[in-house]
């Protein structure tokens, strides 16, 4: 197998290992160190793709993350199918297996290609908002088309066989790329002591060095860089990421990086290797070095196979050793674009011409050109290029000084190949990843960082420093300022000379006029990804879209994984034109992350499966295991629901469980309960403040029940909070919101009431909660305590420290069944000890355990809430009937206190907590049961609440309900009907919620 396009020497591949890949089903060699990019073009595989809109013929434009086209679909076997690779950023490996991402029947015969031959007045922009509307009838069929006409690659059907990996870093200084100014930062930094990482989306550190015959003290610059790379290397306090793309520049200097560890060796990784890794790093300065991307220029088909951006040429040659053509057309705004056909004509291919749309080209570079002979046209520019799936010709014109229009007559010349370049665009994207809004400059033809909060430097290409001497003096400054700003001593450093060359000033021009109207033009691409031409942008203009924001929308400009990096400064200066406003008037789009795409594998880490949501387990999970429990999972904990015997079904497990605890003793695991230490001089005002009620005199030694409330006033949680010590409160939620809890104190300490001194700890998994509930609750325990736990020495509410069992405990004497009760905590690693203990002395009692489903039965006897179940973020502590625990006149307002003083809060009809009592008292009405009034009304009902809580009460030998009504509160006695599925009505008799002891007599003996 020939590579065509290969040169014979030259370049950074190492031609010693051959290796084999496929594309489309067909196998091609490439060289160790190409990209499949490079590899594709050495073999002359000029199609890569179809357009995303107009399903046109897309060849390689790009070398680097800014490539629109060569997005690939990867992977040998279902499991290991990775979407949208670019081929420009995937190093090329043996065995790689490749394919594009649309085109049926396939990407060379593609029949949606008819759209594309038949112009873009089928599909403008917006058309999907004006096309698809009308008959409504027929939107399925639209669905059907247009989900399978959209998408680029497809989602592996398989579990991905590979790991991947999370790691967190401090550093000094975080320099972001390594060209020539990101190593002259780096090596400043690192000779001062300072930590330093470097990062580079690379495979190879030394930016655009890689790809240039430039020298460096009369050497090849990539002596500097590997000599620069050793030093490092050689340092403790630095560390090296190439292969490595900072994805996101978040507030407060915290950076996310991806890099790819094993992506350029197979298919999967190897063993204990993860492929991906995410690095989240808080830095104390960052210094961006991202360079700049050569932009391209907005001619008529300019998106055939065979047109690129000057630079890719250049490093196509360079760098890989591959020349992507034979005849060469180059058009350029500056100096920097001869560089492509001077390395294109030192490679042994023909250059056609170098067409300057500058009326004078005197620069070294130009010079240069013309002493090899290369023909250069100035005032000129390609208007037109002809080919389909390759470049065959282009149309050559003279334009106007100020770029606007065509002047003379067409020439055309023979070519397959069209470079052009209008300028560098710097990489900003990272800079406004915090806000910061860019600024144009009209030196650089270009737009610059702006103003930032960040502790934030930049050096290079970023700034419009294109030379490499000035790179290389901005990196070093850069590098010496991050010192000074740290504290660190200044470094000496010695820098590399750098040739200078003459240079003529860049013409600002983006969009090649044409002989006829844009409209009528042949398509002039501004997002190749996207299929956004000038035209559109225009129509966009046109229909009313002036604002940038709004263009981008409604045109789909710098959509997607491209982010605009080629297009969108072209796309700002079509519509600028149109609109008669200049680009700084026009105004730009910001960047958001992710820079470049990133995979789910790489976001989620090693937190899938289990680690993702682990099943936890209290202390005494065996023994429910061996005792036959049926477990429920609440808030990632394996509960027990219940315990049957023998052949008892879930409900005779329940009748027997509840009967138990009622009558004699019955005892729950409640280790899973949320606790949440609560410390510091000012936590009683924290309390006051997120509880509803008072807390500012609760004694040590008392435990207090609490709800808790959103700002719109609406309960979210309770619990039972007790006073350790007079600045010490350990905090009880429910177990599902027992994160989410500890979650709104720190916001609320942190971000309101910073000045409070108060911290929070969670201490769930520090201890087991083991409830002894019922009659006979204190006569079991006694047996086992060093105390007096007598009513009139441990009343009811308050709290003791003991021991247990021989274990030092805190007990709580509260109650969740409204039965006398005592919960026990110990040390996590005692609660099995104590466990067993009470069930051999509790033997006599014929101690029960009971699960999650009966402790909700006895709840529901004595109409206990259960936050979640019977609220659901609509209801305030009044519709509860709580309003004792609202204390309206604490000295600081609660949160959630002027939420439930709203006007709506205020209304007597709103849907109100109540017993529900059914009339047939065997009947119990299904959860979630709608209620109405009258059971006769025509549907749609008119429904007036529903069900929340459900269930067979064996104690009280019928059926109980708790549930909303529309002002329920006044309605007591009368009537509500549940209308079910199956045609039938239960009615039921609103009555109070406790059906169980009223005066809680039972729980205070």
């Amino acid at each position: 197998m020939t590579q065509k396009n290969r040169l014979q020497n030259g370049g950074r591949i190492d031609r010693s290992q051959s290796l084999t890949f496929s594309y489309n089903g067909k196998e091609y060699q490439g060289f160790k160190g190409d990209t499949l990019a490079s590899a594709m073009l050495a073999n002359g595989i000029d199609l890569v793709g179809r357009s995303f809109k107009y399903s046109r013929p897309r060849g390689i434009v790009a070398a680097g993350a800014e490539e629109p086209n060569a997005v690939l679909q990867l992977g040998a076997t279902e499991a290991t199918q990775v979407p949208n690779v670019r081929a420009t950023q995937q190093e090329l490996f043996n065995g790689l297996v490749s394919a594009s991402t649309n085109g049926w029947p396939s990407v060379e015969t593609d029949i949606m290609g008819m759209v594309g031959k038949l112009g873009g007045n089928l599909m403008p922009p917006g058309f999907y908002y004006k096309t698809f509307m009308f008959p409504q009838s027929l939107w399925e069929n639209y669905e059907t088309m247009i989900r399978k006409a959209a998408g680029l690659g497809r989602s592996p059907k398989k579990n991905d066989p590979d790991s991947y990996d999370h790691i967190n870093h401090h550093c000094d200084v975080l320099i972001v790329g390594a060209g020539p100014a990101g190593l002259a930062a780096a090596l400043t930094a690192a000779r001062s002591g300072a930590r330093v990482m470097i990062a580079d989306e690379q495979n190879e550190f030394g930016g655009c060095l890689l790809s240039t015959k430039e020298t460096l003290d009369g050497k090849p610059a990539a002596e500097w860089v590997a000599s620069v790379v050793a030093e490092l290397s050689a340092f403790e306090n630095v560390i090296l990421l190439p292969r490595s793309t900072v994805n996101g520049y978040h507030d407060h200097n915290f950076v996310t990086i991806h890099e790819r560890c094993t992506d350029h060796l197979a298919d999967i990784a190897p063993a204990l290797q993860a492929r991906q890794r995410m690095h989240k790093v808080r830095a104390k300065w960052v210094v961006l070095a991202t360079g700049a991307h050569d932009r391209p220029l907005v001619y008529g088909n300019n998106d055939v196979p065979g047109c690129m951006v000057a630079s890719a040429v250049s490093t196509y040659i360079n760098r890989y050793g591959v020349v992507p053509g034979n005849e060469l057309v180059l058009m350029t705004t500056n100096d920097y674009g001869y560089q492509a056909a001077l390395d294109w004509h030192e490679a042994g291919r023909r250059v056609a011409a170098i067409v300057d749309t500058r009326t004078a080209a005197n620069g070294s570079r130009a010079q240069a050109a013309r002493a090899k002979g290369i023909n250069i046209i100035l005032g000129s520019a390609v208007i037109e290029v002809q080919g389909g799936k390759r470049v065959t010709g282009v149309s050559i014109a003279p334009i106007s000084q100020d770029g606007n229009k065509v002047t003379g007559a067409i020439k055309a010349l023979s070519a397959d190949t069209v470079a052009s370049t209008g300028g560098w665009s710097p990489v900003i994207h990272l800079s406004c990843h915090t806000g910061s809004r860019p600024i144009w400059n009209d030196e650089i033809v270009g737009f610059l960082p702006g103003k930032t909060l960040q502790k934030q430097l930049t050096a290079g290409g970023i700034n419009g420093q294109y030379e490499l001497a000035a790179a290389l003096s901005e990196g070093f400054a850069a590098g010496q300022k991050a010192l000074s700003e740290l504290g660190l001593p200044a470094v000496e450093l010695v820098l590399p000379k750098a040739k200078v060359a003459v240079q003529d000033a860049p013409m600002s021009l983006f969009h090649i006029p044409h002989i006829k109207p844009t409209s009528q033009a042949p398509k002039q691409f501004v997002d190749y990804q996207n299929d956004v031409t000038a035209a559109g942008i225009e129509l966009a203009c046109r229909e009313g879209f002036e604002s940038i924001e709004h263009v981008k929308r409604y045109t789909a400009m710098g959509f997607g994984t491209d982010q605009g990096k080629l297009g969108n400064i072209n796309g700002m200066a079509v519509a600028a034109k149109i609109l008669n406003k200049t680009i700084p008037e026009t105004g730009t789009t910001i960047f958001r992350p992710n820079y470049t795409p990133i995979t789910f594998g790489a976001v989620a880490g090693r937190h899938r499966g289990e680690l993702f949501d682990p099943k936890r387990y209290s202390a005494m999970h065996q023994w429910h295991i061996k005792r036959g429990a049926k477990f429920e999972d609440v808030g990632q904990w394996k509960r027990p629901w219940y315990f049957p015997q023998g052949a008892e079904s879930m409900q005779d497990a329940l009748n027997r469980e509840c009967l138990a605890v009622r009558n004699s003793v019955g005892i729950l695991d409640a280790s899973t309960l949320g606790k949440i230490d609560i410390q510091g001089k000012d936590a009683r005002e924290f309390l006051g403040r997120v509880y509803t009620n008072a807390w500012a005199k609760l004694a040590v030694g008392k435990c207090r029940y609490g709800l808790m409330c959103g700002e719109d006033g609406m309960v979210f949680d309770d619990g039972v909070t007790a006073c350790l010590g007079d600045q010490h409160f350990l905090m009880t939620t429910t177990t599902g919101g027992a994160a989410r809890v500890l979650e709104w104190l720190e916001i609320y300490h942190q971000t309101e009431w910073p000045e409070l001194e108060v911290y929070f700890n969670t201490v769930t998994d520090h201890w087991s909660t083991l409830t002894v509930t019922g009659p006979n609750s204190r006569k079991l325990l006694s047996e086992l305590v060093d105390y007096d736990i007598t009513n009139e020495n441990f009343p009811y509410m308050d709290w003791k420290q003991i021991t247990v069992a021989g274990v030092p405990a805190r007990v709580f004497r509260i109650s969740f069944t409204g039965e006398l009760s005592f919960e026990i905590n110990v040390q996590a690693n005692y609660g099995m000890h104590v466990w067993e203990k009470l069930f051999e002395v509790g033997a006599k009692y014929s101690l029960t355990p009971y699960g999650t489903e009966t402790m909700h039965i006895l709840r529901a006897e004595k109409g206990f809430i259960i936050a979640g179940q019977d609220t659901d973020g609509s209801v305030h502590p009044h519709d509860l009937g709580m309003s004792w625990c609202v204390a309206a006149k604490k000295p600081f307002s609660f949160i959630g206190k002027r939420g439930m003083a709203r006007q709506d809060c205020m209304r007597e009809d709103r849907k109100q907590l109540v017993g529900l009592k059914t009339k047939d008292p065997k009947q119990v009405i299904p959860e979630g049961a709608q209620g109405v009034f009258d059971r006769t009304a025509q549907i749609p009902m008119p429904m007036v609440g529903h069900v929340t809580s459900s269930y067979w009460s064996e104690n009280l030998g019928h059926s109980i309900a708790m549930g909303f009504v529309k002002g329920g509160l006044s309605k007591m006695g009368e009537s509500v009907f549940y209308p079910l599925a199956d045609g039938s009505v239960i009615e039921a008799e609103i009555c109070s919620p406790i059906f169980l002891d009223p005066k809680g007599e039972r729980q205070n003996v």
